[in-house]
């Protein structure tokens, strides 16, 4: 149903001009391409990138994925979750201040947890800070966090242990082409942006509750 290509250096006429525009919307930490994302919805790229528009993200999903979509009793949808065949990645963006740092807040605080339900926990350096690698003998879990503008974006990916390093590519491949769209309201630190889903998303998924009830 969604599918993404990434425009490769060289193409549109062999100088990269499509990856030279787009730089000035990086929120990158200085490691990735020029032209390389999260970008904050002000200063989103002109490219040819498909991306499923879910009101504060716009996010890549690869060719053959399914969306698994998590909603709170209460009503409004928690995450959605990119299903691939290696693997699941989420992508959510978060309220956040105008100084960088809250990824190294959160960070620490997710190590706190993990270990403490058990799982090994290491830092890694990557391509816009320190990563988190944890694994157990079920699934291998990855953390990725974008400080941007007033949003922290951040990345999971978890799979099998065997599938580890392709889907941690696949999830900053995700995360390289995410917009991150803030919007102008007060919001308290660490408020999830909230998740809207297209309206044929949201149909399918109410006539199927629908269909859940009457049987």
């Amino acid at each position: 149903m969604f599918g993404w290509r990434r425009r490769r250096r060289g193409e549109d006429g062999g100088d990269g001009s499509a990856e030279a525009a787009a730089a000035g919307g990086s929120a990158s930490g200085g490691n990735g391409e020029p032209g390389d994302g999260p970008f904050d919805a002000t200063e989103a790229p002109e490219d040819e990138l498909s991306r499923l528009d879910l009101g504060s993200v716009r996010i890549p999903v690869p060719d053959g994925a399914q969306l698994q979509v998590e909603v709170d009793p209460a009503g409004p949808v928690r995450a959605v979750h990119v299903v691939t065949e290696i693997g699941r990645l989420t992508v959510n963006a978060y309220a956040a201040p105008r100084s960088s740092g809250l990824w190294r807040e959160i960070s620490r605080e997710l190590v706190e947890q993990l270990r403490s339900d058990g799982a090994r926990v290491t830092r890694v350096s990557g391509e816009w800070d320190d990563e988190l690698v944890a694994s157990s003998p079920e699934v291998a879990l990855r953390f990725v966090g974008v400080d941007g503008p007033r949003w922290l974006l951040r990345g999971v990916a978890a799979g099998p242990v065997d599938h580890a390093e392709e889907l941690t590519e696949l999830l900053r491949d995700v995360v390289r082409g995410t917009v991150v769209v803030r919007g102008q309201e007060p919001l308290p630190v660490r408020t999830p942006l909230p998740i809207e889903l297209p309206e044929p998303i949201a149909r399918h998924i109410q006539q199927a509750h629908q269909a859940q009830q009457q049987g």
